[in-house]
């Protein structure tokens, strides 16, 4: 099993979609996380999550079988590996984090976004383009999990 969580940084003045925050990923045999680094991996969270979502689905439909993300404004840089039996390996500097099914990472990365979502992105701007392209991502995601469920995928 896979745990994502998403944070911004306070102390950043109004909050806008650039903020910079950090993503902690951990599974079975790790953990691994943007902030404490020197130099600072922390990235500009909003488009960063945005970017995981997207880069995500296409290893969930299974168009591909390797995926790799990097942060907008970082090095932090995670890998994703789908096995032949539907095992996600999820890797950082090739030191093996966890594994996971497609669906149990698709939900918890879902769910990470969509409670992120709900506890910050109501702080930013009106009309700011991260926040309609946090959502978009968002409901893409979740419209190619239900495909999934539904055997259309």
């Amino acid at each position: 099993m896979i745990e994502v969580k998403f944070s911004v940084r306070t102390e950043q003045g109004e909050p806008n979609g650039f903020d910079l925050g950090d993503i902690f990923i951990e599974g079975e045999y790790g953990a691994a996380r943007s902030d404490g680094h020197v130099p600072d991996q922390g990235m500009m969270i909003y488009p960063s999550v945005t970017l995981l979502l997207d880069s995500l689905r296409p290893l969930f439909t299974g168009e591909k079988k390797r995926i790799s993300f990097t942060g907008t404004d970082t090095s932090f840089q995670l890998d994703f590996k789908c096995d032949k039996k539907g095992l996600v390996s999820v890797s950082k500097n090739g030191m093996l984090l966890g594994k996971s099914s497609l669906d149990d990472l698709s939900k918890a990365v879902f769910q990470s976004a969509k409670n992120f979502a709900e506890d910050n992105l109501s702080g930013l701007p009106a009309g700011d383009a991260a926040h309609s392209d946090y959502l978009a991502a968002l409901r893409d995601l979740h419209a190619t999990m239900t495909r999934k469920q539904q055997g259309r995928d």
